[in-house]
């Protein structure tokens, strides 16, 4: 399908089906519009629970910091750790949540 800088895996997958879908959808009926419901909601219930989790690490990594700096945790690397894991994730949601909007904007740009 389509090749989009910075998305892999699950994201650049959630990328082409929507793609696909619409590219199938302004050549068929709307007969079958179920089928593409369904994938819908699974796509945005997969992306919202990306971003509870990107949530949960990112309270993690504030958690660490405070406790480090409080002095309850002598650990720098235990609070580091939860600092990348936090901004990983909040990397790869901005990519998923860049992916959507393209594909939105492909959707609204076919010509019917």
């Amino acid at each position: 399908m389509a090749e989009i800088s910075g998305l892999s895996g699950t994201a650049l997958d959630f990328y082409n089906k929507a793609i696909g879908s619409a590219m199938r959808s302004s050549t068929s009926n709307i007969s079958g519009s179920d089928e593409y419901t369904d994938s819908f909601s699974q796509i945005l219930s997969s992306a919202m629970k990306l971003v509870g989790e990107t949530d949960s690490l990112a309270a993690s990594a504030e958690a660490a910091e405070i406790n480090f700096s409080l002095g309850n945790s002598d650990s720098t690397h235990e609070m580091t750790v939860a600092q990348q894991k936090a901004y990983v994730s909040l990397q790869y949601t901005v990519a998923v949540k860049n992916a959507l909007l393209n594909a939105y904007q492909e959707i609204m740009n076919i010509q019917i």
